[in-house]
């Protein structure tokens, strides 16, 4: 399959029609991941089209306990499963154990990210032949052209392994956040909570706070004992 001949053709089509392409395409072998963000939007778009679809999240075990509750509130709202996928419990005790509970304040967060986070995130991949993310080109203005509405995953593996054996699809890759806002207050989708608290990025707890007038998008966390 020629991947970027098809983003060429689906790159300026809706949201709505990417994912249906790609559901069409993979079925049951996609899943859509699902932050527990705005990225709920996808799963929005994916009821518009009537065909059957999964969701999985990460829940890292330190998200905000609204997270968990718009997990709840979408399986309720949508009558789905979403499929949580968990660290491995060896590599998150050893690493807390030898480093402590805190220790992504002085590594830059990498290590903690990568047992809690990275690797959960590959086990769950490479079970898919691909999946939908969430991102748009105005997250990130500086590199625009690297949100491609379809693309064989540079990072990533899927089921059948190695190099080119994942397909990512980013429907919402030209839509905007205002528009994404817009479409789930029209629609009366379940949001995070967090939101309506000056949250813009939601991650895990300690990692992410609110955004106050004049900071940037994604501030550094807070840490346990700022200096003056």
């Amino acid at each position: 399959m020629d991947w970027e001949a098809l983003d060429a053709t689906i790159v300026n089509q809706t949201t709505l029609a990417i994912l249906d392409k790609a559901l069409e395409m993979f079925g049951d072998e996609l899943a859509i991941a699902f932050s527990g963000a705005e990225d709920v939007a996808l799963i929005q778009y994916a009821a518009l089209t009537g065909r059957p679809f999964r969701v999985f999240s990460l829940d890292t075990g330190r998200l905000n306990p609204e997270t968990y509750q718009l997990f709840d509130d979408v399986q309720k709202h949508f009558g789905i499963n979403i499929e949580f996928t968990f660290p491995d419990e060896k590599a998150v005790v050893d690493l807390v154990n030898a480093k402590g509970m805190f220790s992504f304040f002085e590594d830059g967060h990498k290590e903690c990210c990568g047992v809690r986070k990275v690797q959960p995130l590959r086990r769950k991949l490479k079970t898919l032949k691909a999946w939908v993310t969430g991102q748009r080109k105005d997250q990130s203005p500086g590199t625009r052209m690297a949100v491609p509405a379809v693309q064989v995953d540079p990072a990533f593996e899927g089921v059948e392994g190695g190099p080119g054996s994942l397909i990512k699809f980013n429907p919402l890759t030209n839509a905007t956040s205002q528009e994404v806002w817009d479409f789930l207050r029209v629609m009366g989708t379940p949001v995070n909570a967090l939101h309506a608290n000056g949250y813009v990025s939601i991650g895990c707890a300690p990692c992410t706070r609110a955004v106050l007038p004049g900071q940037q998008v994604n501030p550094k966390p807070y840490a346990l004992n700022p200096k003056p």
